[in-house]
């Protein structure tokens, strides 16, 4: 918790106008883009001109379905591709149904009015596992600097010295626990067992919230039978894996947190994403507590609340930011996670026979857990017209001229009906090309439905993720795909030149199928060419480096801040400069800070005047200060305000260790090898900038001893 205390003269808060102006001046702004906002609700015309199209395209897409039933099943041997691409049109068609029913109403939610007496208390829970002090420290500071009284608590599943050195010197509260069980549901569970508080705020490592965050979530708990409040998603390093392109904020979960949840909430279905959530301490241990048996324990917690009468809301404006997955493979290790803990649920709470839902409720939850079941339509979709190329059958007893526009009309009007009910956050294009994308992690997901074993949990990777920039593997399931669309186009060319048995011409017979593998091998080789992309390689920085325009000196010479992260920096300095291996200080004049920022850094190289610095040693309230600036929010507290723990009721047990400060100095930066922390005395190397690793037990002892 804070408490507005001055730790210097002049040190108050900016107002927001100038505030935001110095951001801007400054080169940093906002990380993100201009859509942050809560939503406005649609103007009546627009509501109606996406409703009618919405209605227009599922009863287009019936009519269609209905003449593909009644007039169009091939006799004989081609039946066996038939049926098949008729169910795959089915499954697209009630999948249309329930993506307009869910987008319907996406108006923002409704606050309840306050209720007499104070305010409900609140515990900030951090959940942590491996995730480096770059990371971390971030969503710390910014939780420490959150307006409205809260403690700050950090649950170390990792049971790291240096993080609970860095937790604890910045003011917050340290926790950890002697067994390691049930990953992050067992480490919330723990913590909700030592709460106090009526409300827990939980954070991922990653996500850092704005000063905001609970001013705005909290007046809803007015509601005394509201359980939860989810806020969006949304993501600072806008060159990961997942976004539209470098520097655009659209990525490619922006339609589920800003369309699909708010439809969610008016259905009462809305549900928790793991992190940027409040949630009543009461109901969680009312419901058994977090759930413990899936991998998506946030989204089955949800189910259990609902089903036991509890409700939930939907916040939709983004109030924290965190990091997306940078590299394809920790995208697809992630979508594997939430896939298998989909199946997991579907085996455990059925949401079409689980008791205490309401009719919108299962339909909501149908249509997040039918999704995943998607890629096997595109899968299927991609295959028939290659099975059409090459055996000759047509899978539609209708000419193809008739087929194309019968089916043609509909498809345009799906397209535009998703384009609207979209509000603009998912291009088509985009979402057609991550279709292709997710075949291999949906794919796998969904058959451990019926196949033995359940997956472990696998936390996302997040900032480095190797040593070398080295490109990603493409999943052998698109190589595959990529050679039979391109095998059947080449079938087909020698069939026309009758150098098979298959007989085709130049009609619509054959131009209709491969214009469709055309198509479809287009999207395959995109995604292809994105898994490979060099800028989706291993990612070797541990910290998201911002671009800067900010005044510094070096040594008191004048300097200009080009980029930082929360490793280190790069300036561009006046004069002579400093010698490679110098130790020098760096001050940054932020914003919104009466004085600047000082680190002591090592110049770790220089190309004519512009010098690349590392910080070193432990400049954890400085780091805070840098961090809350890059991140464009509260770093005028740190200038400003005095940090202090909070008492508990009870004293949280840390398993009696002890901090890393009191083991020995020297020990320990020897052995993290962080930016952080780096022993005196010598210049840093090239081994300081490794991942830092867990210490185990069995290290400890070694640097327990070290001091004797």
């Amino acid at each position: 918790m804070s408490t507005d205390r001055a730790s210097r003269p002049g040190g108050v808060l900016p107002a927001a106008g100038r505030a935001d102006a110095g951001y801007a001046t400054a080169g940093l702004g906002r990380p993100t883009g201009s859509r942050d906002a809560v939503p406005a609700p649609d103007g009546p015309v627009r509501l109606a001109v996406v409703r009618t199209v919405a209605i227009t395209a599922v009863l287009a897409t019936a009519g269609y379905l209905g003449w593909r039933v009644l007039a169009t099943l091939p006799d004989g041997s081609a039946l066996w591709i038939g049926l098949p691409f008729l169910a795959l049109e089915l499954y697209g068609g009630v999948a249309l149904v329930l993506f307009v029913m869910t987008t319907w109403n996406v108006a923002p939610a409704t606050v309840p009015p306050p209720r007499p007496g104070p305010p409900p208390s609140v515990t900030v829970l951090v959940a942590t596992y491996n995730e480096h002090l770059d990371v971390l420290l971030p969503t710390v500071a910014a939780c420490l600097a959150m307006e409205g009284e809260h403690e700050t608590w950090v649950l170390d599943d990792g049971d790291r010295l240096e993080v609970e050195e860095m937790v604890t010197a910045l003011g917050a509260r340290y926790v950890s626990r002697p067994e390691h069980d049930h990953a992050k549901a067992g480490n919330l569970n723990h913590a909700l067992a030592l709460v106090r508080t009526d409300l827990v705020a939980v954070f991922d490592a990653d996500h850092v919230p704005d000063p905001e965050f609970l001013t705005r979530t909290v007046p809803y708990f007015a509601d005394e039978r509201l359980a939860l409040v989810q806020t969006p998603q949304h993501f600072y390093n806008t060159t990961s894996f997942e976004h539209l392109r470098p520097g655009v904020d659209l990525h490619e979960e922006s339609l589920f947190y800003r369309v699909i949840q708010a439809g969610k909430h008016h259905a009462g279905a809305a549900f928790w994403c793991g992190t940027n959530a409040v949630l009543r301490a009461d109901a969680l241990r009312a419901v058994g507590g977090v759930a413990t048996e899936s991998l998506t324990e946030d989204f089955h917690t949800t189910m259990k609340l609902h089903r036991a009468g509890w409700r939930s809301a939907y916040h939709n404006e983004v109030l924290a930011r965190g990091l997306a997955a940078g590299s394809p493979d920790a995208f697809y290790a992630q979508r594997r996670r939430w896939g298998r803990g989909a199946m997991q649920v579907l085996r455990h709470d059925n949401p079409l026979t689980a008791t205490g839902l309401t009719l919108r409720q299962r339909l909501g939850y149908l249509y997040s857990l039918s999704a995943w079941f998607d890629s096997w339509r595109t899968l299927g979709l991609a295959l028939v017209p290659v099975l059409v190329l090459v055996t000759g059958l047509f899978p539609v007893e209708a000419r193809p001229l008739q087929f194309a526009l019968m089916a043609g009309i509909p498809f345009l009007l799906q397209q535009v009906a998703l384009t609207l009910l979209s509000r603009g956050f998912a291009p088509a294009w985009f979402s057609l090309l991550f279709e292709v994308v997710r075949l291999p992690s949906n794919l796998a997901a969904t058959l451990s439905l019926v196949l033995r074993g359940t997956g472990r949990f696998a936390v996302t990777a997040k900032g480095r993720t190797g040593d070398a920039r080295t490109r990603a593997r493409v999943p052998a399931l698109l190589i595959v795909l990529a050679a039979v669309l391109a095998g059947s186009l080449l079938y087909t060319a020698a069939s026309v030149a009758g150098w098979t048995p298959t007989q085709h011409r130049a009609g619509g017979t054959t131009l209709v199928p491969v214009f469709w593998v055309g198509i479809t091998l287009g999207f395959v080789l995109a995604g292809i060419r994105r898994i490979r992309d060099p800028r989706f390689s291993a990612e070797r920085r541990d910290g998201h480096r911002f671009p800067a325009m900010l005044p510094a000196m070096v040594d008191g010479a004048p300097a200009r801040l080009i980029d930082v992260s929360l490793g280190g920096a790069q300036v561009r300095v006046r004069g002579t400069g400093a010698a490679i291996g110098a130790e020098v200080e760096l001050a940054i004049r932020v914003p919104d800070r009466a004085a600047h920022v000082v680190f002591r850094a090592t110049v770790r190289s220089r190309k004519d005047d512009v010098h690349r610095v590392q910080f070193v040693g432990r400049q954890w309230a400085a780091l805070a200060a840098l961090s809350a600036t890059a991140f464009g929010a509260g770093a005028a507290r740190w200038a400003a305000v005095e940090v202090t723990p909070l008492a508990v009721p009870e004293p949280v047990a840390a398993g009696g260790r002890t901090l890393a400060a009191q083991v020995h100095p020297d020990a320990v930066a020897a052995a993290v090898r962080s930016p952080f922390v780096s022993s005196a005395g010598r210049a840093p190397g090239l081994q300081d900038t490794r991942p830092i690793p867990r210490l185990t037990p069995e290290l400890e002892p070694t640097l327990a001893g070290a001091e004797g």
